[in-house]
């Protein structure tokens, strides 16, 4: 905000920082919740992540970031653009019409990479996705809001986190680069380590969700911005999904692609939220995108348990077909040359396979 109260006493915003601990003291509870499992996830979960990846695989991205790039337009592209939507279809009030904007022009979050593992997504591509939309946050962050915003009548200074920016970028890089090291230096230790890594993040994505649904009994919240907090990541998954598709990305990139642009960073958003705005708009607005990092938690374990479910059918329907075959492995796809050079590989990817893939499969 841009007022002068520093000689007024009865000034509004002191009045309001006075009564804000009473008024909030169940989004302090919440929000201590959320930061100590997000915490948790982001050192636990990254490192053992990092044991599944693979610095020749890792640089294949950087080399040819095809799909990096896609990622990016529909981080700093899409998002935006659906909030942008979002606020004008509901005709939200200024306050809340930015802090929906806020949410969309936010880069991934760690939980993308937690669901990318559960769908059999290209890990490599969702660490590296996550990294560089952190880094592209730093400036496309600022010029998306501005673009977005220019033509609004402001009443209060939107303030970039920088610091929490940095901060999310050094706890993911970190772990993950110790990770990497572990995998490189005893690769049997790593498929440990990445076991475990995995049920703990399955246990932390429904402790999360959990705690969010008996929490969330105690929002006061606009039902607008409710529907909007579920429609958002639910909107940003599909047009992921399908904008990946289009551009000739793989199954596996096209689902990693389809998590990564719905699952936003909720702890930038509301570092940024309590920035900009005054107390009498905080607590609604937190809690808008604390709702929205419940849905996309919930959006994704139904994601996952819809692959998981399609997995199993397509195994048990080739095990109808070839009775014989106790073990049944699928083909991995290759991409269109457009994508990759040759020679380049493909991780697993699991898609539509006709009679002929089936076959192969099989053999």
């Amino acid at each position: 905000m841009s007022m002068d109260c520093s000689s007024n006493a009865s000034c509004p915003a002191h009045s309001m920082e006075d009564e804000l601990p009473v008024q909030m003291e169940g989004h302090g509870t919440l929000k201590l919740v959320f930061t100590v499992v997000s915490a948790l996830m982001v050192g636990l979960v990254m490192f053992s992540f990092g044991c599944s990846v693979e610095i020749r695989k890792l640089w294949s991205h950087f080399r040819r970031p095809w799909g990096i790039a896609v990622g990016l337009i529909c981080q700093f592209g899409l998002m935006p653009l659906t909030a942008y939507l979002l606020a004008l279809s509901f005709s939200l009030k200024p306050s809340q019409a930015i802090a929906v904007l806020i949410m969309g022009c936010c880069p991934g979050g760690t939980i993308s990479n937690v669901l990318t593992f559960w769908v059999d997504g290209d890990m490599d591509l969702s660490i590296s996705m996550t990294t560089c939309s952190t880094v592209a946050a730093l400036g496309m962050m600022p010029l998306c809001l501005y673009l977005y915003t220019w033509s609004w009548d402001l009443k209060q200074n939107l303030t970039i986190p920088y610091q929490s920016i940095g901060i999310t970028l050094g706890s993911l890089i970190v772990p993950v680069a110790f990770g990497v090291f572990v995998n490189y230096r005893w690769p049997k230790q790593a498929k440990v380590i990445l076991k475990v890594g995995a049920i703990a993040s399955g246990i932390l994505l429904l402790v999360v969700a959990v705690i969010g649904v008996v929490l969330a009994k105690g929002w006061n919240m606009d039902v607008t911005l409710l529907l909007i907090s579920f429609i958002f990541p639910l909107v940003g998954h599909v047009t992921g999904f399908l904008l990946a598709f289009l551009t000739h990305q793989s199954w596996q990139r096209c689902r990693t692609i389809s998590i990564e642009t719905g699952a936003q960073n909720i702890q930038l958003c509301i570092a940024m939220l309590q920035l900009s705005f005054a107390a009498e708009h905080l607590a609604q607005l937190f809690n808008f995108a604390l709702a929205y990092g419940l849905f996309q938690v919930l959006l994704g374990l139904l994601i996952v348990a819809a692959y998981q479910a399609y997995k199993r059918r397509q195994k048990s329907k080739l095990r109808r077909h070839h009775p014989g075959c106790p073990e049944v492995s699928y083909e991995k796809p290759r991409e269109t040359s457009v994508f990759l050079e040759e020679g380049d590989e493909v991780t697993v990817t699991l898609g539509p396979l006709g009679p002929e893939q089936q076959h192969r499969a099989v053999e």
